[in-house]
């Protein structure tokens, strides 16, 4: 039950976004631009990213669902997604995914965690500076939006399939376009 009185019973993020709308855009901006916008990696990569943030948080709303929309956008679906999110050393992923996942973890523990040699072994698998940047960033957002949704006792489904249902709306139209409506 929510620590507030919330306006729907609707799950997580999506409930708040209906109690405070006017913080719900920029939100919601802030995600479209992180997972969605032009990037050199994929939309998938880059909701791998606030999956294993959310996962480390241990922030169910949040890991499941972003889980679901990494695994509909990943070729390797949710099989990979849970990989990483149960063993980021052996998970199949490519050296840099696995050395950026490393900087968003750091990130999750800490900003002053992440290292100057994790920086270089990312650059060295590839990462351009805007990658670093963007999963820095991810990171840090997904912190907050963790912090959020679980500082004020929202409702997280049991059921994979209510997360299925969310990831349908947002890989087909975004966070931007009505995501934070009651109902999507």
């Amino acid at each position: 039950m929510p620590h507030i009185t919330l306006p729907t019973d609707e799950p997580g993020i999506v409930g708040l976004f209906g109690y405070r709308p006017e913080t719900a855009g920029p939100l919601n901006a802030l995600a479209e631009v992180l997972l969605r916008a032009d990037s050199t990696l994929t939309r998938g990569e880059r909701e791998l990213i606030a999956t294993y943030v959310s996962s480390l948080n241990q922030c169910r709303f949040c890991a499941s669902s972003h889980a679901a929309f990494a695994a509909a956008q990943l070729p390797e679906g949710m099989d990979l997604v849970e990989r990483v999110r149960a063993d980021l050393d052996t998970a199949p992923v490519t050296p840099k995914i696995r050395a950026l996942l490393r900087i968003a973890a750091s990130v999750q523990r800490g900003g002053r965690e992440v290292t100057e040699e994790q920086v270089a072994a990312a650059r060295a698998e590839g990462a351009t500076d805007l990658e670093i940047h963007d999963t820095v960033l991810i990171a840090a957002a997904f912190c907050m939006f963790n912090r959020y949704v679980d500082g004020l006792g929202t409702f997280a489904p049991e059921d994979p399939a209510a997360y299925a249902a969310m990831a349908e709306k947002i890989v087909a139209v975004g966070y931007t376009e009505g995501a934070a409506e009651p109902g999507h």
